[in-house]
This record gives structure tokens, sequence and C-alpha cells, in this order.
């Protein structure tokens, strides 16, 4: 199996999410610098995860898993004119069902509230239904820019659909600018519909290039076609694999919606950091994979192509935990450093700055194991099998609503600490649940195609390097404290950074000698 320069597609991903996130970073600090912690702001921030449920459900990663390995099947053989027929078929599907999705969902907004924020009410509960109803549509501009993102990493051309969220997220901090002098209530509307033009605008920009790789591309609502049929097939399975996860995720919200002012808004902040390196090497590693993958297994399942497969899917875990790692670690040591750095300023105190901080450190238990069970998703998809890891996330469903209802209701109280400390309870319990669907689908691959994983002596040192770093770091903030809150990070973080890399060079870390090595052939060329 050639390796299809994947580490180069990589690389693009990871430049684009990177792009769009630190768009996201800067929307995140603009959005805590005038609403702070506020019911305001739980209203936005629970309003904007409502209709990213069907982004989610229907988005990038079901629309990935189900789509590109039969496009990108089709055009490694050489058939154009059907792969661009099972897009153009896709394409009308999705538009009519999530038509009629986003319409039901502005209707049902009362409803769907109380089942996912039962702890609003009153005007918080009133001002979330608006902007709910206002963002609906924009989520469904996404879940079809979804779908230009998988036509066009078919076609290995992965930077921009990667990168066009800069243009939402532009979108959203031009218009907390524009009409910064509004109330919160009004601003936070105003945002609302700057969101929904960010939608646009990320959809439209995918709209030329989509159109210039896909020559014989024709709307239509066909399914005939045994691909198209597949598409729709994997889809579903897919979907709900997907939609499990976000009914997890919706079971947490509905939980800290309990928990007081601010505790919606402080998750959906820590969230902004901890996805960045799931988002920068999880899914960068995996969307380059998954193409390659279904590309090169084709229609064989033999004992070379299985060998092949489990060489590459190594390759990738190793690369994404080199970077995570050390990750996790920060969140742990230093996610106070982070968080300040990120959005302490305006309305978003020191106070607020060690709570998010619990949050993260929270995230920080699953962090590795969510990555790195994005990847292992990705090989199970390429082969075709979308029911495995359906299974695993219900089990994953049932054990995150599981410890969240009891570290909200029982934990918490018996531990003496105040309610909305519930919240950082709610992130690592998820990571827990997290641990075992990663051992589960670890498991049962590797009774398919082989042994996969991380060896044993090269997780130590990582965590080891990684801990040795942090305390380095941890040193450099007590005597530094008390400093600008940018001025410390760049210092601290800096610290730990080149630490880490040292000492992985130093132990002969080949993840990071063939990064460096990389980076040293772009600066000689």
């Amino acid at each position: 199996m050639a390796r299809d320069n994947t580490g180069r597609h990589a690389f693009l991903v990871g430049i684009g999410i990177l792009l769009s996130r630190i768009m996201g970073l800067v929307r995140q600090r603009v959005f805590s610098h005038y609403f702070g912690l506020s019911d305001t702001a739980d209203a936005f921030s629970s309003a904007l995860r409502v209709p990213n449920f069907l982004q989610n459900l229907f988005g990038e990663g079901v629309l990935s898993a189900s789509f590109i390995p039969v496009y990108a099947r089709l055009l490694a053989e050489g058939k154009e004119k059907e792969a661009d027929h099972v897009a153009g078929a896709v394409g009308a599907l999705l538009g009519l069902v999530v038509s009629l999705i986003v319409l039901i969902g502005i209707v049902a907004t009362p409803w769907l509230l109380w089942a996912i924020a039962p702890g609003y009410g009153g005007a918080k509960r009133e001002l979330t239904i608006l902007l709910v109803r206002i963002l609906f549509p924009g989520t469904g501009l996404l879940v079809c820019s979804a779908w230009c993102l998988g036509i066009l990493n078919s076609h290995r051309k992965f930077f921009l659909s990667y990168s066009a969220p800069v243009l939402w997220n532009a979108a959203m901090i031009a218009a907390m600018l524009i009409f910064r002098r509004a109330d919160q209530a009004h601003l936070a509307i105003y945002l609302a519909w700057g969101t929904v033009a960010g939608c646009a605008l990320q959809f439209l920009i995918q709209i030329p290039p989509v159109l210039h790789y896909t020559d014989e591309l024709r709307l239509s609502l066909d399914t005939a076609s045994r691909h198209v049929r597949e598409v729709v097939r994997n889809f579903g399975s897919v979907a709900i694999s997907r939609g499990v996860v976000q009914i997890s995720a919706y079971v947490d919200q509905a939980l800290s919606s309990l928990l007081g002012q601010g505790a919606m808004a402080a998750m959906t902040t820590a969230a902004s950091i901890n996805m960045l390196p799931v988002s920068l090497f999880g899914m960068a590693v995996s969307a380059a994979e998954l193409p390659a993958m279904s590309s090169a297994v084709g229609a064989q399942h033999d004992r070379d192509t299985y060998a092949a497969l489990a060489e590459r899917l190594n390759g990738g875990l190793r690369r994404i935990a080199f970077f995570i790692v050390p990750s996790a670690i920060a969140f742990f040591a230093l996610g106070d450093v982070i968080t300040a750095a990120l959005y302490q300023t305006g309305k978003f105190t020191h106070a607020h700055t060690l709570y998010v901080w619990g949050i993260i450190a929270g995230s920080g238990v699953g962090l590795l194991a969510t990555t790195l069970g994005r990847l292992y998703s990705s090989t199970y998809y390429a082969l075709r099998d979308t029911r495995s890891p359906l299974r695993f996330a219900l089990i994953r469903l049932a054990l995150t609503t599981a410890l969240g209802v009891a570290c909200v209701l029982l934990v918490t109280p018996a531990l003496g600490l105040a309610p909305r400390w519930g919240a950082a309870g709610l992130t690592a319990t998820a990571g827990m649940a997290g641990w075992v669907e990663f051992l589960l689908l670890r498991r049962k691959l590797n009774a398919r195609i082989g042994h996969t994983g991380l060896p044993a002596g090269l997780m130590v040192n990582l965590w080891g390097l990684a801990a040795a770093s942090a305390a380095f770091a941890w040193v450099i903030k007590l005597f530094f404290h008390g400093g600008h809150p940018i001025a410390l990070a760049v210092l601290v973080l800096g610290a730990y950074g080149c630490l880490y890399f040292l000492l992985t060079w130093l132990f002969g870390i080949e993840e990071c000698r063939a990064l460096i090595a990389r980076i040293l052939r772009r600066f000689v060329r």
C-alpha cells in the first residue's frame, strides 16, 4: 500500500485547521470580553450547540465516513463520471433532508430546549429559543459545506475546506465588534445573524473548486445507483454512531444547565481549548488517512492489504501520540496559563480562568483516547465497517450518561464542592468512557487485521518527558507569577514546548526527528 503522501496531506489539513482554530480562539476571546460567564453567554453557548447537533449528525465526520470511501474508490478506479453522479445524488439528498430538518427544528425549538437545557427559565430561556431559531438555517449551510469537503478531500485537496471556517469565525467577530455598544441580549442576537452570514461564506467559497473537480456533477434525487445506496446505507450507521456521541454531549449540556450561572459558557470556553489538539492532530491525521485507506483497500481484503493497513494505522497513532501526550499534560499542569492568555480580558476574570482550568484538566483524562479513537474509526470506515464503531459508541454513551449523572448528583456533593465544579467532573467522566470505547475499537480491529497500537516503551517515554518538561515550566510559572497573561504564556509554554522537543530528540523519538527533518528540508528548499 503506497503511503500516498499522507504526511503532507495531514500537514495541509493541520495548517487549515490551525488557521480556523486560531480564528476560533480570537472569536472566543472577543466573546468572553463582551459576555464573560453571564446568563447571556450561557444562552448563546447553548443555542449554538442545539443546531450544531444537525451539523455533527449530518456534517463533516458522518459524510466523510460514508461518502469518501465510496467516492474516493470510484476515482481511484478511473470512474470519474460515475463518481460525479454519486456526488450529485448525495448532494441533492442531503439538501432535501437538511432543509426539512431545519424547518422542523425551527418550529420545535421550545420543546428541544426542555430536553437539552432544563435548568433555563424566564428571559434566559426565551433568549435561547430566539437564538436557536436564528442559527438553524446557518447550520444547514454548514452541512452542505461538509459535502464540499468530502469531494475536495477525495481529490486530495485539503487546505481550503479546513481553512474555510476562518470566514465563519471572522463574520462572528465582525458582528460583535460592529454592534459592541448594544446591550448583551441584543448583541447576542446580532452575533447569531453574523454566525449565519459566516455559514453562508464558508459554503460559498468551496463551490468554485468543487465545480472545477466535478465536470459531470448534476444534482438529482437518484437512488437507483448501488453506489448511492451504499453511501446512504453507510450514512445511516455512521449518523447513528455520531448521533450517540452528540447525545452524550447533550447529556453533559443538560446536566451543566443545572449547575448555575456560567457553567455552560465555561464548558464552551474550555471546549475551544481542548478541541484544538484534537482537531490539529487527531482530525488532521484521520482526515488525510481516510481517502488514502479507502482508495488502497478497494475490494481487496487479503492478508497483505491488512498488514499494510496496520502499518499505516500504527504510523498515524505514533504521530498523534507525539503531540497529544504533551497537550494532555499541559491541560493538567498549565491550563490556567493557557486560559488566562486566551480569554482573561474584560468581563472574563481570573476566577473564571481557574474555573475553566478545572474543566480543561478534566478533559485531559480522555484526550489521548479521543484522538486515537478517531483514527481507529476511520480505519473501520475505510474497510466499509460502520456498525462496529456504532456499537462501541452506544457503550460510550451509556457510560458517559451514568458516570456524568453520578458525578453531578453524588460525587460532587459528597466531596463538599460547589455544584458548579460538577462541570469538571463531566469532562473527566466523559474521558473515562472514551478510554473504554478506544480499547474496544482497538481490540476488535486487532482481531481482524493484526496487531495495532502504541509500544509501551514509547508511551512511557512520551508521558515521562512531557511531565518533566511541565515540571520545569511550572517552576518558571511560579517565578514569574503576576506578569501579563500573554507574556507569561509565551514564556512558560515556550519553555515547555522547547524542552519537550529537545528531550524527545535526545531520547531518539522517531516522530520528533522526522518532524525536524521535514522542517529543515522545507527551509533548505
